[in-house]
């Protein structure tokens, strides 16, 4: 039967992968690291849309030109770091032209018995969107190319006991490196995100003012971060590292400041206000009030009497 062309390609094998990229079998049933340095990869072949059950780590030596960043374009000349999340629908179009470089791809079961398996999960970065890509200096490159390098040897020449737990360890200094790297990449664009906030927050206000609540209800974090052209995982992990809480903290502050201003300000019932707010229940808001102000709406109020 033909597969409906709307639906991903899935890949539930390496094998299945490296055939659809013309290449040889995978070394290793769990885990593989293609290097193409000659731009040889059949990548054409691969299905428009595609997922997979692999974490997939990529690095693109010649990323170069206007990259797309939010809303701002940026050029990098060092390449950059692309992650992919099991089951992340991903896209050939989604591809620079120039695919030297190297993709590490490890199938969830070699992790398995290693703390890693459940520490993987918490790396934002396997849920940005592709324009969110790590953009790494010269310095980084070299560092982030060594571990691959390692990766690679283990691979092809040092298949033994020890293999494995080496393996890991490499993959553990990746993605730290990598957390490294992003931290830097939020504080070197720190005008840039300050930008983003401001207009989140003009979003807000919009939101707000409007009584788009009343329609839609409470904001969400999906909802700023189609906005902003962002992916959720990288709104709040930038809103962290710029304001120290995350999109759904920053939502929370902002709700409680516009219900301090209508108790304050009105005489709306707290219900009411509520209600204005876009919360289904006024237990929710209430509990939401007392968690952030140690007040009740109630308290708060007569505070001003």
């Amino acid at each position: 039967m033909k597969q409906d062309s709307k639906i991903p390609y899935h890949y539930n094998s390496l094998i299945d992968l490296h055939r659809m990229l013309g290449l040889p079998k995978p070394l290793h049933p769990l885990i593989s690291l293609i290097t193409n340095s000659d731009n040889q990869l059949q990548v054409n072949h691969l299905p428009d849309h595609h997922t997979s059950v692999f974490y997939k780590i990529s690095l693109k030596q010649n990323l170069k030109g206007k990259i797309k960043y939010g809303q701002q374009y940026y050029d990098f000349d060092d390449g950059g770091l692309f992650f992919v999340s099991p089951n992340q629908v991903t896209s050939r179009s989604d591809n620079n032209e120039d695919h030297s470089g190297y993709t590490l791809i490890i199938h969830p079961d070699f992790l398995l018995t290693y703390p890693l398996a459940a520490t993987i999960k918490r790396y934002g970065f396997f849920s940005y969107s592709a324009n969110e890509a790590l953009h790494l200096s010269a310095k980084e490159k070299e560092t982030i190319v060594a571990i691959f390098k390692n990766i690679d040897d283990e691979l092809k020449d040092r298949l033994d006991d020890f293999s494995q737990d080496v393996i890991i360890s490499q993959i553990e200094s990746l993605l730290n490196y990598s957390n490294r790297f992003y931290k830097r990449q939020f504080l070197t664009r720190k005008t840039v995100n300050a930008q983003l906030l401001q207009k989140m927050e003009t979003i807000l206000d919009d939101y707000f003012n409007k009584e788009k609540s009343l329609i839609n209800g409470l904001p969400t974090v999906q909802y700023l971060a189609d906005e902003l052209y962002l992916s959720p995982s990288y709104l709040s992990d930038m809103l962290r590292n710029l304001t120290g809480q995350n999109a759904q903290q920053h939502i929370q502050t902002r709700l409680i400041e516009k219900a301090k201003e209508k108790l304050s300000t009105t005489d709306l019932s707290v219900g009411q206000i509520a209600y204005e707010l876009g919360f289904e229940h006024l237990q929710s808001f209430s509990r939401l009030f007392k968690n952030k102000t140690n007040q009740t709406p109630l308290e708060f109020r007569q505070s001003f009497s």
